[in-house]
């Protein structure tokens, strides 16, 4: 969890009149880089999930489906979400800005991939006793890229545990993620191309994507670079 104050930026980057902005994607999709980098040119805070040390994820992405440890993994990812989503509301509460890059609402999105189908009702009780109390975000920003692109960046990135992520679970992550956001209506979502923007180091794209979140007037927009979308 990480929870620094960041500097205030220059005036050319004033804030829009969003409080709480939620990051989302599948793994690759830059959802931290773009939460840092708005976070600095806002003067917002961040409040990230980390996957770095649930001891269970790498074995169940190297395991065939369904891992045998995929309830555990799942069990931590949903402990540690309820703590977050308990500190974004008392961000909140105190009238704090904040950018995160987890949406509580899509718990179940994961276990649905990964968990076995007599699992899957066994995690849903455990889960559902575990009652989310973050506020509805302002926007959500919802990174789409294609596996072939999210495939390429975690082999560029090398982290271990993520090596062992197969094509065939990025199609149907990614899969998932789209219908997942067809069908959420909590919050505005902006669903951005991500897969021809350098989110951390383009000071350009950087400024295309807080210029679409700027300007954004309706429930759901999307964004795609070099199209008018």
């Amino acid at each position: 969890m990480s929870a620094t104050p960041l500097p205030v930026v220059s005036a050319r980057a004033t804030r829009p009149a969003l409080q709480y902005i939620v990051i989302e994607g599948p793994i690759g999709a830059g959802k931290s880089a773009l939460a840092t980098r708005l976070a600095e040119r806002w003067s917002m805070q961040t409040l990230f999930e980390s996957n770095a040390d649930n001891p269970f994820l790498e074995r169940v992405y190297r395991d065939a489906a369904p891992s045998p440890h995929a309830l555990a993994a799942q069990l931590h990812i949903a402990l540690q979400r309820e703590q977050l989503s308990r500190e974004v509301a008392a961000r909140r509460a105190a009238g704090v800005p904040l950018v995160t890059n987890f949406l509580a609402e899509r718990n179940d999105l994961f276990a649905r991939l990964t968990l076995a189908e007599d699992e899957l009702p066994l995690y849903r009780a455990l889960a559902s006793r575990l009652v989310a109390s973050a506020p509805a975000p302002d926007l959500v920003v919802y990174l789409q890229a294609s596996p072939e692109a999210l495939y390429a960046r975690i082999r560029k990135r090398a982290v271990p545990r993520e090596l062992h992520i197969s094509d065939a679970f990025l199609r149907t992550l990614c899969d998932s993620y789209n219908d997942f956001f067809y069908h959420y209506d909590r919050a505005p979502v902006l669903t951005v191309g991500a897969e021809h923007l350098d989110l951390p180091d383009s000071d350009a794209d950087l400024a295309l994507v807080a210029e679409r979140i700027e300007t954004m007037r309706g429930r759901k927009e999307s964004f795609v670079k070099g199209t008018s979308l």
